[in-house]
């Protein structure tokens, strides 16, 4: 369990080179060291079967490797910064029924048990709080069987990922975060959470979307599950700054039992908002940038960092309750600009 008495921001997925000036080749030779791999069935299906296998086989040595050298990078930051989201592909066809075999391997299980065991161990030694996010493909609250029956599979497969690292033995000593999604909504998670494994209830979240199931939502599942607050989403979906004396927001607090939330951060694309260069010298009126043509779609994309210093204050107000995860494109070199401004206003 990481230590639940320091407040963090953290970034998703992926290493960026502090200098992004650099060739892209260089960066690359970089940068590969901290990112996973993929592959696509396609391309699996479409070459011999044993080379398909090796291939599988390589990508999840290197994605070990990396989320391992990912973890490795950040547990030099400072201790406040000491937050990841590791990629949902470390596996890749894992839940695939043509080729999961490949991975159902005795001797490949205790190979991928023993390298995420050493990921785990490491998060841990250098308290590096850790979570993953299944994409949209992983629809617990749908309306349709088959999709709940091949999503409670996806979700799994995160679950035993975070089991083999050591993690889903207590209440939120890692986080899997999906969102309701689903025609059937708060109930359909209600209705699945029997089903999934202990480890998976222990570390499942639900984070509020910016289009159908907003906080007003998520907080109906709040004696079932800790909820996620994404205040950008919040902003686009009910067009509020909610604020962090908010009595929603202490239901979201209340729901991780005494655990440290989480929250997320991100911020609309400038090319989005009005202007040829947008000001960012104050907070954003939605229903005014809407009279003006703005398309709550694309405002709905992320930036690449956090150039409005009023929302970024805005964000860490919340940040002596909550872990803030950066979901902006710049990734850690993100995060990095919004603890330097959170020392500059001793937020």
């Amino acid at each position: 369990m990481f230590n639940n008495n320091v407040k963090r921001i953290g970034f998703c997925c992926k290493y960026l080179d502090e200098d992004q000036t650099q060739k892209p080749k260089v960066l690359k030779e970089i940068q590969q060291n901290y990112t996973e791999r993929q592959t696509t069935v396609a391309w699996c299906n479409r070459q011999e079967r044993s080379v398909a296998e090796q291939r599988l086989l390589d990508i999840v040595e290197h994605n070990m490797k990396s989320a391992y050298n990912l973890v490795d990078h950040v547990s030099t930051l400072p201790a406040e910064r000491r937050m990841v989201r590791l990629g949902s592909n470390q596996i890749p066809m894992a839940t695939q029924e043509d080729w999961r075999y490949v991975f159902e391997d005795k001797t490949v299980r205790k190979e991928l048990e023993r390298g995420f065991r050493r990921i785990g161990d490491h998060a841990r030694e250098h308290d590096v709080k850790l979570s993953f996010h299944p994409g949209q493909f992983c629809v617990l609250a749908s309306d349709r069987p088959d999709v709940v029956e091949r999503s409670i599979e996806e979700f799994e497969y995160h679950a035993n990922m975070a089991r083999w690292m050591g993690y889903g033995k207590e209440f939120q000593d890692f986080k899997i975060n999906v969102h309701i999604s689903g025609r059937k909504g708060y109930q359909g998670i209600i209705d699945v959470l029997p089903k999934l494994s202990q480890v998976a209830r222990n570390c499942i979240t639900i984070e509020n979307d910016e289009m159908c199931h907003g906080l007003d939502q998520s907080l109906k599942l709040e004696k079932h599950v800790a909820l996620v607050l994404d205040i950008h989403h919040h902003w686009i979906r009910d067009e509020e700054y909610i604020q962090a004396d908010d009595d929603r927001v202490k239901r979201v607090i209340d729901s991780w039992r005494g655990v440290r939330p989480t929250l997320h951060y991100s911020y609309s694309r400038d090319h989005n908002l009005p202007g040829d260069v947008p000001s960012h010298l104050e907070l954003y009126d939605l229903r005014e940038l809407l009279e003006q043509g703005c398309k709550k779609q694309k405002l709905r994309a992320h930036s690449d960092y956090y150039p409005n210093e009023q929302a970024n204050d805005w964000a860490l107000s919340f940040w002596n309750k909550f872990d803030i995860q950066c979901e902006a494109k710049g990734k850690n070199l993100a995060s990095q600009q919004l603890y330097n401004r959170s020392l500059i206003t001793n937020k």
